[in-house]
């Protein structure tokens, strides 16, 4: 009785379970001392010494056959049996394990039981005569071959897994998952700038489908894809969509020839053929060195426009992308549009006679509008200039809601950190800072502010921030977020003191609020982690986790919410507008605020979405409060 109690344990429904005990304490056993150094070795021997034993209770059963030392189901000392010669079970006699494998899969897949109750009246064993042919043993004694079965060929899959891809980029990756996954990667959230062409643009000879060959780009034919994070990008912008309907009968652009310096992206090509629907030419560089997106800046060459920019430009390609935009032969730009002020300090060092046909600048950043103000404190302005980085419509929308939304984005995407419990410190409580601290709140995170204004500092304080000075918490925090537009906020002195593994990113336009500079010493290594990721090694080991080498991270490293930035390139817009039409005297060489009309008119243009309705004065209410029924509702005073 006892061989078929032992078979009914065998092949009961816990015999997988049973075996899969079975091979990892055999597994365990060999990996401390294996007899032949692999792991396939290790798993075919578990397996054959199973399968050995099943056999020898099944064929004492059957007469006239004994096992013996010589047999084949029974491992040798020196046995080097590899999966493809183990012995099998059909699922005649055993639960069988049957491999899931797809049409063209050449993976072993995963294995399901087979639930059926085995029958013992035949056992399948190798015929060392036959060349491994597989048969059945039956109780009267005769064999009967078994049809053979397609073997899993594991030296197949080691040799796959040897071949996989040696750069870390994610679009390497996706190669070896999908060819066509090439042509459809976003390059600001993805890790893009690491292609296997690394031939520099600007030594291509580039031309789009018909012939035009004035733009500088990485791959033109990325165009078609670029195309569809346009079109994507204009369902969410509609007070540009709107403006184009609106003024294109008028054509208030008409002549103007605006030479721009921006972002890249989706967002502003929306922008761009906007301005070019109202009558404009327009030649663009880029504003950043990482935040272009290759595909939209294909799609524009595509399109016609002069585009100068790629992902991951050097600081020598970053000028000269600039330079071939303002420098063509017979073309002269009337209006400016500038982000950060790198383009309108260019044409006042390089081209400065220019400025006697350009008609107005308009500045979206708290850099680029200090630069302006600097200027015209000077008596060095040449032309008017509209800040728009202080419209209402800018700063409280843009700075802020975008923002908070896009930290989280930036930080996930570069080092996937959990955001709950950590100690994150934020430099500065503007708009910006606002946003981030909101959004890290939110999350779970504590967060510390500085703050050099009373005002910005009271209002962190009343929102339950802990205002700090930086070197009061920099060797415990976690994380370290910089939004002031300053320059030299952290030090190399703050960074000697972090903790091992804090993240230092900065979420202002200017690359100048984190030292970069002075990491850049013998003494340090560097190590690149992914696109926009490096870890900076201390000799003792210590090492912090560097974003976008200190430039702005969400553009950088992610996207931004395109509604938000649909509000700011409508007010870019009607700023070049107003520039550009307005009367000879109105605006003198000076930086004005974008007037608070045409702020309330760009709101307006958004609200439809949301469905929302303004409620409208009485005549009764508007004489009470003293003001028009169509606005403005508030002085240019109130922010």
């Amino acid at each position: 009785m006892f061989p078929y109690i032992l078979l009914e344990l065998l092949f009961s429904p816990y015999s997988v379970i049973n075996a899969n005990r079975f091979r990892c304490k055999s597994s365990i056993l060999h990996y401390q001392n294996p007899p032949h150094g692999g792991l396939r070795e290790i798993a075919a021997m578990s397996v054959q010494v199973l399968a050995a034993k099943m056999a020898e209770v099944e064929l004492k059963d059957v007469p006239g056959k004994e096992l013996t030392p010589e047999s084949p189901l029974t491992p040798k000392a020196d046995d080097k049996g590899i999966v493809e010669n183990e012995p099998k079970a059909t699922s005649a006699t055993t639960p069988t394990m049957e491999p899931i494998v797809k049409t063209g899969d050449t993976s072993p897949g995963f294995l399901t039981p087979n639930t059926k109750m085995p029958q013992a009246s035949a056992m399948k064993r190798t015929d060392p005569q036959q060349n491994g042919g597989e048969a059945f043993v039956n109780r009267d004694g005769t064999v009967a071959e078994a049809p053979r079965l397609k073997k899993i060929q594991f030296a197949d899959q080691k040799q796959e897994f040897n071949k996989r891809p040696t750069k870390i980029g994610r679009r390497s990756l996706s190669r070896s998952i999908s060819q066509s996954s090439t042509d459809s990667y976003g390059s600001a959230a993805s890790y893009t700038d690491s292609s296997d062409d690394e031939t520099s643009p600007r030594d291509k000879q580039q031309k789009n489908s018909k012939g035009n060959g004035d733009f500088c780009i990485k791959n033109i034919k990325q165009a078609d894809f670029g195309r569809r994070e346009i079109e994507i990008a204009e369902q969410e912008m509609p007070a540009l969509m709107a403006l184009r309907k609106r003024a294109q009968g008028e054509k208030p652009l008409a002549g103007a020839k605006v030479v721009g310096c921006t972002h890249i992206t989706a967002q502003t090509a929306v922008l761009m053929e906007t301005l070019t629907a109202l009558g404009a030419q327009c030649r663009w560089a880029a504003c950043n060195i990482y935040s272009t997106q290759n595909e939209v800046a294909a799609a524009l060459a595509e399109g016609g426009f002069s585009v100068f920019a790629w992902k991951g430009e050097s600081e020598d390609d970053f000028w000269w992308c600039i330079d071939r935009c303002v420098n063509l032969e017979g073309w002269q730009p009337n209006m400016i549009l500038d982000d950060g002020g790198d383009l309108t300090h260019w044409i006042y060092k390089k081209y400065p006679n220019m400025f006697k046909k350009i008609k107005g600048i308009v500045e979206e950043s708290v850099t680029g509008v200090h630069r302006l103000y600097q200027l015209s404190k000077a008596g060095k302005l040449c032309v008017p200039a509209m800040n728009v980085n202080d419209s209402v419509t800018k700063q409280k929308f843009d700075n802020l809601y975008c923002c908070r939304e896009s930290i989280l984005d930036g930080l996930k995407r570069t080092t996937d950190v959990m955001f709950g419990g950590k100690q994150v410190v934020v430099c500065g409580y503007g708009e910006v800072g606002k946003g981030c601290c909101a959004a890290l709140k939110a999350m779970g995170s504590i967060v510390y502010v500085t703050e050099i204004d009373p005002i910005c500092a009271l209002q962190a304080c009343m929102d339950g921030f802990r205002l700090v000075k930086l070197n009061e918490v920099i060797r415990q925090v976690d994380i370290v977020i910089t939004c002031t537009g300053n320059k030299n906020v952290v030090v190399r002195e703050y960074l000697d003191r972090m903790k091992n593994g804090c993240i230092v990113c900065n979420m202002g336009h200017s690359n100048t609020e984190i030292d970069v500079a002075s990491l850049r010493t013998p003494e340090l290594t560097w190590e690149r982690v992914r696109s926009q990721v490096d870890h900076v090694i201390w000799p003792d080991g210590k090492r912090i986790v560097l974003l976008a080498e200190g430039r702005l991270l969400n553009l950088s490293c992610s996207t931004v919410p395109t509604f938000v930035l649909s509000i700011t390139a409508t007010t870019q817009a009607l700023a070049l507008i107003e520039l550009y039409n307005a009367p000879e005297g109105r605006y003198k060489q000076d930086v004005y605020l974008l007037p608070k009309k045409m702020d309330e008119y760009v709101a307006s243009l958004h609200l439809p979405t949301f469905d929302a309705h303004l409620t409208e004065l009485s005549d009764e209410q508007a004489k009470y409060l003293g003001l028009n029924k169509n606005g403005p509702f508030k002085p240019n005073y109130y922010r």
